[in-house]
């Protein structure tokens, strides 16, 4: 217990100071932002800070950081580690960088981004693999609320037909301007959202002794004998760090009215989503009193642990209240993921995005790979589980690539180069993560431990070692700030 409050106190206090960090590297300033630049009605919308904090927060707070922190507690106290400090010195640098960028260059996706300070062959790169991804995240998105709807309603309103629902759902919320509908209902299920939070929490805390968080230990308490490097730093990735966030804090970065609200907005969701992420991962080891236990029950479905936990530990009008939470995590960042692969898509065949016509163009064939997918994940039993080792994986893949765009950015920009080591450490650490699970996961190369870590740790070091070659030249080199 005493390891979860000093967790929550790091959190906090790496807001404020961590974060205050990263903007004095970053220097916001009074530039005009792309909602009050273009203001186009649809993308480009001005909105108050709390409500653009909202609707990051709900964008990136998707079923990963409950499914996500649920397996990743399958290793033990030791994940509270990861998703404190990988919060604060990876995963919310990267999303105030991605926001912030993208705000200096009129909304761009990180793909575009990525095209710019990488080359054109990373933009190409990038785009396809962003709309990859967000088409995964997206369907993981639409079958595990549709997972947890079937559980709690009548035999005939089974997961397809929740699926349909939900898939209906997201073309309104992605062809609708965002001020419309998202901007309006996130703000309630975001009250919804903490408040879930606060009870799974509380149910805990005055459970009379019935349930104790574990402290915090270094020891592998995974039961299948399953390495916590790499595995541990793909299986939980939003609550920690995630790439998905990158093709969503562009969106945001639309709507906020001044450079200033970005470390409100970007770095504080994070942090936010971190405190979710705790909470579900102490939860899960409370709740089932030992991993093993924890990992028998996960193979049932994450779905149904997130129903167990939250009905054992609240009842049934308290679980019903939880459950709802946790339905619309996914559905608020399933809407905003087919949103941004639609604009990832208009930016690279240039579609003008004011006209319904062209969005529509754009949806319907992004919303029809969905659904087939949908189908897959549905009628096959390991459909889901499959669908997200690739999530996972390209997600802190994309994390990998948007530090490495973000230190690119700050070598440029002139002002404190010294201060990309904010980055380069975090997309270093990352590229050692991303490289060594796919070259030794089942889905992967599935090649020695030994190949895998050797390589994975070299690839890191080669590209540590190049950036601090060109952080020495530009050091050297006459501060000039480039174009922003």
């Amino acid at each position: 217990m005493i390891s979860l409050l000093i967790s929550l106190v790091v959190l906090v206090v790496g807001f404020f100071l961590y974060g205050k960090l990263t903007e004095k590297v970053f220097a916001p300033d009074d530039r005009k932002t792309p909602a009050i630049a273009i203001n186009d009605g649809v993308d480009c919308v001005p909105m108050k800070t709390w409500k653009s904090f909202l609707i990051q927060l709900l964008n990136i707070a998707g079923t990963g950081p409950i499914f996500g922190a649920l397996m990743g507690a399958v290793f033990g106290p030791i994940v509270f580690l990861w998703i404190v400090f990988g919060s604060i010195l990876g995963g919310a640098v990267h999303d105030y960088m991605s926001g912030m960028i993208s705000s200096r260059h009129g909304g761009t996706s990180i793909a575009e981004l990525s095209g710019t300070y990488l080359g054109k062959a990373a933009k190409w790169i990038m785009r396809i693999f962003s709309v990859v991804l967000l088409i995964l995240c997206g369907t993981v998105f639409v079958t595990s609320p549709a997972a947890l709807l079937d559980a709690l309603t009548p035999d005939w309103m089974n997961g397809t037909f929740w699926a349909v629902i939900i898939l209906a759902y997201y073309l309104l919320a992605t062809l609708l301007p965002i001020d419309k509908l998202i901007g309006k209902l996130y703000p309630v299920f975001g009250i919804l959202l903490i408040t879930m939070a606060l009870a799974v929490i509380g149910g805990i805390l005055f459970s009379g002794g019935e349930y104790t968080i574990p402290e915090i230990t270094l020891q592998n308490l995974y039961p299948d004998d399953i390495p916590v490097w790499p595995y541990m730093f793909i299986t939980v990735a939003c609550g920690a760090i995630s790439g998905f966030h990158a093709t969503q804090s562009p969106m945001i970065a639309k709507c906020i009215r001044s450079e200033k609200e970005g470390r409100t907005v970007f770095y504080g969701a994070m942090i936010a989503e971190s405190v979710i992420a705790l909470v579900w991962a102490a939860a899960g080891v409370a709740f089932y009193g030992a991993t093993d236990i924890l990992n028998e029950a996960l193979k049932g479905g994450a779905s149904n642990v997130v129903y167990e936990i939250s009905t054992g530990l609240l009842g049934v009008f308290g679980g019903i209240l939880a459950v709802a939470g946790v339905i619309v995590c996914p559905i608020t960042s399933g809407d905003t993921a087919f949103r941004s692969a639609r604009l990832i898509l208009a930016e690279t065949f240039h579609s003008d995005q004011t006209k319904i016509k062209n969005r529509l163009l754009i949806t319907v064939p992004l919303l029809a790979v969905g659904g087939l997918l949908t189908w897959f994940a549905i009628s096959n039993d390991n459909g889901f589980q499959i669908i997200w080792r690739y999530f996972s994986w390209s997600n802190q893949t994309l994390a990998m690539i948007a530090l490495w765009v973000s230190t690119s950015y700050l070598l440029k920009k002139g002002k404190y180069r010294f201060g990309s080591l904010i980055t380069a450490l975090p997309a270093s650490f990352m590229t050692a993560v991303s490289v060594t699970y796919i070259l030794m996961a089942e889905e992967g190369f599935r090649l020695n431990q030994t190949i895998a870590y050797s390589v994975g740790i070299g690839a890191a070091v080669t590209l540590l070692i190049i950036y601090l070659v060109f952080l020495i030249k530009r050091l050297r080199a006459p501060k000039q700030l480039v174009s922003e």
